[in-house]
């Protein structure tokens, strides 16, 4: 598959739900003890993914665990630097090798538009290692920063989620802010390929019906137009996802 296709892992104490998300996905978001997350959990969904050959990647979020990481929290930028750092740290004592970086809920929505909390998620990860991708929204602030940081970056839609006119994620206190229609996330996600050129998909684990969204999500991307390496554009970057960074 030439397009990416990421999950939120690690979040919730289902094994079954993630083995079943694993069979789709190519790369899986594991969180790191931030808004979720620990030794235990961490261990299981890293193995999980190692079986399914699906790449590993950290999902620091504000370290807010009653809130889910879902609010944004007033940090400063050292703080959420240094946040941010041990998180991926933390992962990575655990399963070695990492691809990507992803922030989590509230710290991804505020850094798409906020460029000093992108500039201090950059900082975070920079102490761990400038070789990581970071996984931020298509046409978003926060990539614009993280390219000038000297990151690769790759460019990503949401296939469970409604979208704003001016390309931001609608709240989720709007009833409406999920997509929870297999065939509807299936024909968002081509129409955020083809229309937007995004290189990752997500799909959410903790969306209801997630395994039959990505499922239906895969089946999608599996289309030749995305599946000729050829003929996608951002096929360098989302090769690099699958090229996991050495550990340090």
């Amino acid at each position: 598959m030439a397009i990416d296709l990421n999950c939120d892992m690690g979040e919730l104490p289902d094994a079954a739900l993630e083995e079943a998300l694993m069979a789709h996905i190519t790369s899986a978001n594991v969180a790191c003890g931030g808004h979720a997350g620990d030794t235990a959990s961490m261990r299981r969904t890293v193995d999980l993914a190692r079986r399914h050959g699906v790449a590993v990647g950290a999902h620091p979020g504000y370290p807010d665990r009653a809130n889910f990481g879902r609010v944004e929290m007033p940090l400063s930028a050292e703080e959420i630097a240094q946040s941010v750092c041990e998180q991926v740290g933390a992962l990575a004592a655990v399963a070695g090798d990492l691809a990507h970086v992803k922030p989590h809920g509230a710290l991804y929505n505020v850094a798409a538009k906020n460029p000093d909390v992108a500039r201090a998620i950059g900082e975070g990860v920079a102490r761990f290692g400038k070789d990581l991708v970071l996984v931020g929204l298509a046409g978003s602030v926060m990539l614009d920063v993280w390219r000038e940081m000297g990151f690769r970056v790759a460019t990503e839609g949401f296939a469970d989620r409604r979208y704003e006119p001016d390309g931001s994620l609608r709240s989720r206190k709007f009833a409406d802010a999920l997509i929870t229609e297999p065939e509807d996330a299936a024909a968002q996600a081509l129409r955020l390929v083809s229309e937007r050129g995004v290189q990752t998909i997500c799909v959410h684990s903790d969306t209801p019906g997630s395994v039959e969204i990505v499922a239906a999500v895969a089946r999608a991307l599996r289309n030749p137009v995305f599946t000729d390496a050829s003929a996608c554009p951002s096929r360098d970057t989302v090769r690099q996802l699958h090229e996991p960074s050495p550990r340090r």
